[in-house]
């Protein structure tokens, strides 16, 4: 899990996958074990946590985001790998089709052709003023650097410019929001991204300073007093890694089980936070909201 051990959003997706599992019968703790790696989602960091994975043997690995399922599929050669994460399975390499992706990785990708489109539509509903759309970005994130693509090819069609800053460390994000909070224009996009989300509260309290509209990928940031997200329900995706983690260890090859692309996705807006940062959010916005916390 490339999340602090006490961080909820991370406690919410742990449980959804161990509550699937209970679901089909397993008894955590009695005929099954199940080994969280709490942390963050530097490449270094999920190296060696796949490493210590490995260590013991497991009948199946869940490698959560684009660095753990390029880490898994370096490292590991036979034990069986699901991964939530990549916007091109296929043309990242990670498997040989969707239908029969062939190897011992299979998994649940977390991008869709207009999630770019949809992002930038979001961002000018509520803060129509925008002309410049910057754009969080961690460079080792092949999800990310494809989501910045569609957001540039899209661009033209909102009449706004995208711009990036890499969003590895403390440090970058703190110097782009800063200079991105020099100009009234600006309007940001965090993509979602494992690293960048363990420090979601460091860009949730930028933003608020800075009185920034951000559009999320992730419910996590919204709830912990973010403008508003649209994504793919990442909680979802853990329930389903677990029904392919039960069909596994009932005997089924990775190879044979089709890699899914995300069909539900969420809106979620925080009121609390736009009265405080004075943004009007419309009525029809409201409406198509999945959840709007007060």
């Amino acid at each position: 899990m490339l999340y602090p051990e006490n961080d909820p959003q991370g406690q919410l997706r742990a449980q959804a996958f161990r509550s699937e599992l209970e679901k089909a019968g397993w008894r955590i703790g009695g005929n099954l074990q199940i080994d969280f790696q709490w942390g963050t989602g530097d490449v270094d960091w999920v190296r060696a946590a796949t490493a210590r994975a490995l260590q013991s043997s497991p009948d199946v690995l869940l490698a959560n985001g684009d660095a753990a399922a390029f880490a898994a599929q370096e490292l590991v050669k036979k034990i069986p790998v699901i991964f939530i994460g990549s916007a091109d399975p296929v043309g990242d390499g990670l498997v040989q089709s969707f239908a029969r992706p062939g190897g011992n990785i299979t998994g649940f990708g977390v991008m869709e052709r207009t999630l770019g489109a949809k992002l930038l539509g979001l961002l000018k509903q509520i803060a129509p003023n925008t002309t410049r759309v910057a754009v969080l970005v961690n460079p080792d994130n092949r999800t990310n650097t494809r989501i910045l693509a569609l957001l540039e090819a899209n661009a033209p069609n909102y009449n706004v410019i995208v711009v990036s800053a890499p969003a590895r460390s403390v440090a970058e994000i703190e110097t782009a929001m800063a200079q991105w909070a020099k100009e009234s224009n600006y309007g940001v996009i965090v993509p979602s991204d494992p690293a960048v989300n363990s420090r979601r509260k460091l860009v949730v309290e930028l933003a608020a300073r800075y009185r920034l509209p951000i559009v999320y990928s992730l419910r996590s940031a919204v709830a912990d007093g973010g403008l508003m997200s649209y994504g793919v329900d990442i909680v979802e995706l853990f329930r389903k890694a677990a029904i392919y983690a039960d069909r596994i260890l009932r005997g089924e090859k990775p190879a044979e089980l089709p890699v899914q692309l995300p069909t539900k996705f969420e809106m979620v807006v925080n009121m609390k936070t736009a009265r405080a940062l004075g943004f009007d959010m419309p009525a029809s916005l409201l409406v198509a909201a999945d959840e709007v916390i007060e």
